[in-house]
């Protein structure tokens, strides 16, 4: 990885991925400060790489140049199809290094391999082929009718954008972000996690190696001081945050404050709902996957798991089973299903919700502790039978590998159940009956809901009701949330 600068060896003979500067304007700098982050790989609770922990000052350069680049250059203003060019190149290059990539995400933040490939990296080439259509066809000028005359909206960049991103997905969740802003022709500056920067680097490689200019992504590592930083700049024009609701209620507020538009995409404590015609011996696989993706750290897992009392004690028994089969281990191992959560704070917190939901009278079908790892921060992947909708552990977003299985008296309870929650984020409806299944997909107040499967469609709005969020990301809404509207009423007396 040409970016990095090199390796050193760690107390325990590990090799640790270096890096001591910062992108921006397209060059590799001298941090402002002497301070650096340790990447921490979550398996072998060893360092794995290290990274400048960046300044206000930092802040003010990266900024500074995102500023210069979209005001003085001509990236604002090429055609969309040349912008669209560099993300077709970013999707081939990662696609030549899914492996290499995958396998870094997982050291990083302890994404199992398997998964990894496929949600850590494929699917950010997805997201960029996308958005590379999408900018090929999008129509960035139109003339309508209007009251004295033609009327010639536009659709214009916004300018410089503060995109902060979480942890969990970082390779998916940067280029979410960039993707559309690329194609908007903005800049930006790219506050990644303290937890997972290294990826971020490899990615700024791949986006100039593709023909991205300079100046247009501007990445900064750091902590939750220099992110409110950065999104209170004043160079900034847009604020682009996944993360916690909570930390989102502090960034919506910071930037309601400054009038500064944003897209916050937060957390979720999703709903499945099966029907009593659903075929267990299809869902359950199907839906384990969907619950315990990534560690079960997603914020569109489906972690609420709904079956009416007829069919209770047969689901339970059936998705405790899957569960209780899971293989822990290694996430570099190919076999493994379930990996070690991103740090030990994590872990903590998952098993205290476990023991909350024990203390509040759900009770553990399987799991519930610590499994036989020798290192890792790892919890035993969990499922809670006899939960009632109102426990903490139905109602907080746990983000560990932890299901509650909750049962319906109908399926007017149990939309009314799926809507009980602070959440809307994601959710799904499993069913013989397709049409019946959606029509109560119809009901449940969520952004994002599948029936009898669970995806994401890139080509479509994602995003959240309630406090899953504001705004959304993903097809042509997502570009249009880095885009201003401009109406030019034209002289009526020109013909």
């Amino acid at each position: 990885m040409a970016t990095l600068t090199g390796t050193q060896l760690g107390p325990g003979g590990q090799h640790v991925i270096v890096q001591d500067r910062l992108y921006i304007g397209g060059e590799l700098v001298e941090p402002a400060g002497t301070g650096t982050i340790d990447v921490i790989n979550p398996f072998t609770e060893e360092v794995a790489g290290r990274v400048p922990d960046a300044t206000e000052a930092d802040v003010d350069a990266a900024v500074i140049a995102a500023r210069r680049t979209f005001d003085t250059t001509d990236w604002s203003t090429r055609p969309a199809s040349e912008r669209a060019e560099i993300l077709t190149k970013a999707s081939a290059i990662i696609n030549s290094r899914m492996e290499e990539l995958a396998t870094l995400i997982s050291t990083e933040m302890g994404s199992p391999l398997g998964w990894s490939i496929f949600g850590q990296v494929l699917a950010p080439t997805m997201v960029l082929d996308y958005y590379a259509g999408l900018g090929a066809t999008y129509e960035f000028e139109q003339t309508r009718p209007g009251m004295f005359g033609p009327v010639v909206v536009r659709h214009e960049p916004m300018g410089v954008a503060a995109a902060v991103v979480p942890w969990n997905v970082p390779m998916f969740e940067n280029v979410m972000k960039l993707a559309p802003a690329i194609i908007a022709g903005c800049t930006v500056v790219l506050k990644t996690a303290p937890e997972t920067p290294l990826d971020a680097y490899v990615l700024h490689e791949i986006l100039s190696e593709a023909g991205l200019p300079a100046g247009v992504l501007n990445i900064i590592p750091g902590g939750r001081e220099v992110g409110a930083y950065l999104v209170t700049h004043p160079g900034v024009d847009k604020v682009t945050f996944t993360g916690s609701s909570a930390a989102g209620k502090k960034i919506g507020a910071a930037a309601g404050a400054l009038l500064r538009p944003l897209t916050l995409e937060l957390g979720g404590k999703s709903a499945a709902i099966i029907c009593d015609d659903a075929d267990l011996d299809t869902v359950v696989p199907a839906l384990i996957d969907a619950g315990v993706m990534n560690n079960g750290q997603a914020c569109v897992a489906q972690t609420r798991i709904l079956a009416s009392q007829a069919k209770y004690a047969e689901v339970l028994d059936a998705v405790t089973e899957a569960v209780a089969n899971l293989v822990v281990g290694d996430p570099l191992d190919p076999a493994t299903q379930i990996g070690p959560l991103v740090a030990s704070r994590q872990r903590d917190r998952v098993l205290g919700l476990i023991d909350t939901g024990k203390n509040e009278g759900a009770r553990v079908t399987t799991g519930g502790g610590l499994p036989d790892q020798d290192t890792g921060w790892f919890v035993d992947p969990t499922v809670f039978g006899d939960v009632d909708n109102k426990m903490t552990i139905a109602q907080e977003e746990i983000f560990g590998p932890v299901l509650s299985v909750i049962p319906y008296v109908d399926e007017a309870d149990a939309v009314s159940i799926a809507n009980d929650s602070l959440y809307g984020l994601a959710g799904t409806v499993w069913s013989a009956d397709a049409a019946h299944a959606t029509d109560l997909a119809r009901q449940v107040r969520t952004g994002t809901i599948a029936i009898n499967h669970f995806g994401m469609a890139f080509g479509a709005p994602f995003g959240g009701y309630k406090e899953s969020g504001l705004g959304r990301e993903l097809g042509p809404e997502g570009l249009e949330a880095y885009l201003e509207h401009k109406s030019i009423s034209l002289d009526p007396a020109a013909g």
